[in-house]
């Protein structure tokens, strides 16, 4: 029932110290998503500059960017080959076939001279009649005599100069298309390279006229080509964005009705639209205040969780929520100085007075709204880097603090956050692809280390503020409280010798086992030191302290010796408290013997007494109410029992182990503990191996024989 009502207890904690978070989260970072409106008209100057709080794509500038693109790309024309093939073969149909008419004159006058009676020479005009004849209609129908004619009597050398002046000039005209709008261009442009040619001037004449015949349109508009030309480029036109942060107008400026179509497009004009962000960072400080009391309830059920440790988490969670809004107030888009926000120290606390696995998940939620607090109050946007880096800041101040043994390891791990920060801010300069100063360099490499430096410090000076203002029991503390010089455990040394070995023993025994279990095991070893500290009051009543002299027992009442025995615990709970000592301490010494019975004096009385009661021969409790305390519970009874057999076998202690776990259950002391059945199988294997370890055979040295 007590563990219950801890239990309800707790839990009735948790909600109401989230519920301040969430206070505290709404509070410190709805400047960050809160966007200002502004009672703005058309033409009318701006008395401040202003940003656009989102990133918004300006459609319409991106259809008018994309229209005008479109409209830009010119008309698309497939070139006809044929046609091209075609005025070439024409042009050379022509000088062909006057060399054939020349060559068939040449052989008719050689057969005249030797024959004059039968044939007659033909005359200029026949030959152009014959020339006709053997041209193609196409061109026999365009091309007039007199061009022909002048064709026929220019030398041959000359007109084959012409010919491949021609040709080679159509050619390369034609190629290039020849459309109808620059058909009378491409005629032109063949005619300037005959007349700046050095061909005969009399060819020059014809070579004009075949030109306005041989230069024809062959290049015709293609409606498939242009249409996907057209649309590739409409493809590929970047949307108009206006970014977050983006400045739309300047002070002083004239606001044009395009600024005023923009300030109205990101909504610094409409009053209405501020209610959204705050409903979007409502839903996001409710999903963070789950996860905490998520985590809160996990180590309430396994009984780790308590008032100091509900009011611990909400202090370091205001500290870090706060310094990073602190920091934010006086970053600006250039100085980045969230590099120096000493949020490892949140991490480094939470690890040290609660437990590992908070740590890391605070540190998540810590970096989330770091992202946010960062991002320039900028609604909709989260700053990823400061999220990254503060987040790698807090998981290297996990990792390196792996064994704390004093206040100093804290500042060994502050190197290893040193060597991550500047790591971090490394990573993001080099992804950047953009170009530093060296100065820039170094600054934000000294943010870093200014962060690592100040993250340890603070964790240092906070530690006993915690520990004492609110009583946490931290690895550091429990390391303190072991070492020999403390005064509690220098008195049992010098006055209870026996009880000081005892302790040790049991503190082995009792880490050993709990460190098997996943408990505290640095915890159980503190609390076996300072176990029996109440046999201190009277030391020569308990047997390990009774060295050369007679059993005090042997002179009082059973009942008497059995007040004494059972006084012990709470005597010691006293003398903690007087101290100054943790609870978790005082709560082992007063548990580790529960309700159970003083079986010697009990069973002593009974001889003389039938009617003697059971329960004024036990322990009025309460019982172990966590793991440490019912395993230092099993390992003191444990302790005693091995250490009285005179021959500690491998088989006796075994089977001592078994039947003091087995009586500890069948008494009912483990009830109010959560170790379960499988853990206390892990415990009783543990134990036994221990105890192995301590009582192993040793070799028998021959003893010699005096002369």
């Amino acid at each position: 029932m007590l563990s219950v009502f801890k239990e309800k207890k707790s839990e009735w904690l948790i909600l109401p110290g989230v519920f301040m978070l969430g206070i505290v989260f709404f509070f410190l970072t709805m400047s960050n998503v809160h966007t200002e409106t502004y009672d703005l008209d058309r033409f009318s100057i701006a008395s401040e500059t202003i940003r656009s709080p989102i990133t918004i794509e300006d459609e319409q500038e991106t259809v008018r960017k994309t229209r005008e693109t479109v409209q830009s790309i010119p008309d698309r024309f497939d070139i006809s080959d044929e046609i091209t093939n075609e005025q070439i073969n024409f042009a050379e149909e022509i000088f062909d076939a006057i060399l054939t008419i020349e060559e068939d004159n040449k052989l008719d006058v050689d057969k005249e001279n030797q024959d004059q009676d039968k044939l007659i020479p033909l005359t200029e005009q026949e030959k152009v009649q014959r020339l006709k004849m053997l041209l193609s209609d196409e061109i026999s129908s365009v091309i007039n005599d007199q061009t022909l004619m002048q064709l026929m009597q220019i030398p041959i050398e000359d007109r084959e100069a012409g010919q491949k002046l021609l040709v080679d000039s159509l050619e390369q005209t034609l190629n290039n298309g020849v459309r109808t709008e620059n058909l009378q261009s491409a005629i032109s442009t063949v005619k300037e390279n005959i007349k700046y040619s050095t061909i005969n001037e009399d060819l020059k004449v014809p070579l004009n006229k075949l030109t306005e015949f041989l230069v024809v349109e062959n290049s015709f508009f293609d409606v498939e080509q242009t249409m996907e030309a057209r649309k590739e480029a409409a493809s590929n036109v970047e949307p108009v964005v206006i970014r977050a942060g983006e400045v739309i107008v300047r002070e002083g400026q004239t606001i044009t009705n395009e600024v005023y179509e923009n300030l109205e497009l990101v909504g610094v004009l409409d009053k209405q639209r501020n209610v959204f962000p705050i409903i979007g960072l409502i839903l996001f400080i409710i999903l963070v205040c789950s996860i905490i009391a998520y985590e809160l309830h996990l180590m309430n059920r396994n009984n780790n969780l308590d008032r100091a440790k509900i009011i611990t988490v909400l202090i370091v969670t205001f500290l870090a929520v706060s310094i990073m809004k602190i920091v934010s107030l006086f970053t600006i888009e250039y100085n980045e100085l969230y590099y120096i926000v000493p949020i490892a120290t949140s991490s480094l606390l939470l690890k040290l007075l609660i437990n590992e696995r908070l740590a890391l998940i605070m540190a998540a939620l810590y970096a989330i709204l770091g992202s946010i607090i960062f991002n320039g109050e900028i609604a909709g946007y989260l700053n990823a880097e400061a999220g990254v880096y503060l987040f790698f800041s807090q998981v290297s101040s996990i990792y390196f603090l792996m064994n704390v043994k004093d206040k100093t390891s804290i500042l060994k791990s502050g190197f290893g956050i040193t060597v991550v920060n500047i790591a971090s801010v490394l990573l993001f300069i080099f992804l950047s692809f953009e170009k530093y100063a060296l100065q820039d360099l170094l600054v934000h490499s000294g943010f870093a280390v200014v962060s690592a430096v100040l993250s340890s410090v603070l964790a240092i000076g906070l530690l006993p503020f915690f520990e004492t203002g609110l009583n946490i029991l931290s690895d550091v503390k429990l390391l303190q409280l072991s070492s020999p010089n403390q005064p509690l455990l220098k008195k049992i040394l010098t006055e209870a010798p026996g009880t000081y070995h005892h302790s040790i023993m049991v503190a082995n025994l009792s880490e050993s086992a709990c460190e098997a279990i996943g408990a505290n095991g640095l915890l159980a070893r503190v609390g076996a030191y300072y176990h029996d500290i109440g046999k201190t009051v009277k030391p020569h009543y308990f047997i390990e302290n009774q060295l050369s002299i007679r059993n005090p027992h042997d002179f009082i009442d059973p009942s008497e010796s059995a007040r004494i025995i059972i006084n012990h615990p709470y005597d010691g709970a006293e003398l903690l408290k007087k101290y100054n000592m943790p609870k978790e301490i005082i709560d082992i010494a007063i548990q580790h013997h529960g309700t159970s019975l003083v079986k010697f004096f009990y069973y002593k009385e009974k001889e003389n007494n039938k009617y003697v009661k059971e329960s004024d021969f036990r322990y009025p409790g309460p019982k172990p109410q966590t793991k440490e305390a019912a395993i230092i519970s099993i390992s003191d009874s444990i302790e005693a029992a091995v250490r009285s057999l005179k021959e500690p076998t491998e088989e006796k202690i075994e089977e001592i182990v078994s039947s003091i776990i087995q009586d500890r259950m069948t008494d009912g002391q483990l009830d109010e503990s959560p170790l379960t059945l499988k853990e206390l199988k892990l415990i009783q294997k543990t134990t036994c191996e221990a105890l192995k370890g301590i009582f192993h055979s040793r070799i028998q040295y021959p003893i010699k024989e005096a002369k």
